[in-house]
């Protein structure tokens, strides 16, 4: 199949310019679109919090709309900047990326450190400042001590599983790896439903809502960053799945395997960090 014939099939080329300058590959305005909307969920979050209150600065109508638009457009551009990074290049036999696509994932998950690290800096800025107010999230035998541990236990077994899940690909046994991806994405998907089963308890039954304090802020700035850092996971996690069931991986060609699965054994450590810092921590009085 020529270039030409390929680009008819596979094109969805815009926004994008390829060949800048030539043999220097395809910049992609996908990644900036993926960006925006994801700011936009802070935009969203923000305005929602200035709607509340006794006198409120924005309408309450405006938090919301902004959140759902970003959503559609977090979603439309991790689409069309997926599409292009494997998709597209995996159809066409062009797979020479894999090298590249993986020094790009650890660099993007060395900027995610450095946001996760700055949401714990203002939860010790925060402890250190009001520690004796701090609530107890959690306590021994309670129903929320509880459901932190099975998810704890949930997220991370399943990071053994799409371990496992990728090591049956590269020893070409696609029945194993497409039973353990499932599992995998199944295991994820009950996590983010413990999540909100855990936000219920805590605004329902425990009147912990985001705008009772800074510590309340800090909480759910943490754990929500993280619950859509997990929610995308699966996303990732789904289209890995169906692109596994249209036979596209092999032992050889596995790289968005490879790059899924360095995504979600990061935010698997993360919500370890996050359960010893935000949960054990508010416990300990000291």
């Amino acid at each position: 199949m020529s270039h030409a014939e390929e680009s008819e099939d596979h094109g969805h080329h815009l926004p994008a310019v390829e060949d800048w300058p030539k043999g220097f590959g395809e910049a992609s305005w996908w990644p900036f679109i993926t960006a925006l909307g994801g700011a936009g969920f802070y935009i969203g979050a923000a305005l929602y919090v200035l709607s509340t209150g006794e006198n409120p600065v924005v309408s309450a109508v405006y938090g919301p709309a902004v959140f759902i638009a970003s959503t559609f457009v977090f979603l439309t551009g991790l689409y069309g900047w997926l599409y292009h990074a494997f998709v597209k290049a995996y159809w066409s036999a062009d797979s020479h990326g894999g090298v590249g696509l993986k020094l790009g994932m650890l660099a993007f998950l060395g900027s995610e450190v450095a946001t996760f690290g700055a949401g714990f800096v203002y939860y010790f800025f925060i402890r250190s400042g009001a520690w004796e107010n701090l609530p107890h999230l959690v306590e021994s035998g309670n129903v929320l001590s509880s459901l932190v541990i099975v998810n704890t236990v949930i997220l991370i077994l399943s990071s053994f599983t799409l371990h496992y899940a990728h090591v049956a690909l590269r020893e070409n046994d696609r029945g194993r790896f497409l039973g353990l991806l499932a599992v995998t994405l199944l295991l994820g998907v009950v996590f983010l439903g413990g999540q909100v089963l855990e936000y219920y308890e805590f605004i329902v039954h425990e009147n912990f809502t985001l705008i009772g304090g800074a510590y309340n802020s800090a909480f759910y700035g943490l754990t929500g960053l993280h619950g859509l850092h997990v929610t995308l996971g699966a996303v990732l996690l789904l289209i890995v799945f169906v692109r596994a069931l249209y036979g596209q991986y092999s032992a050889e060609n596995h790289t968005s395997v490879t790059t899924v699965s360095m995504y979600w054994h990061f935010v698997d450590v993360v919500w370890v960090f996050l359960v010893v810092v935000l949960y054990g921590g508010a416990v300990i009085n000291v």
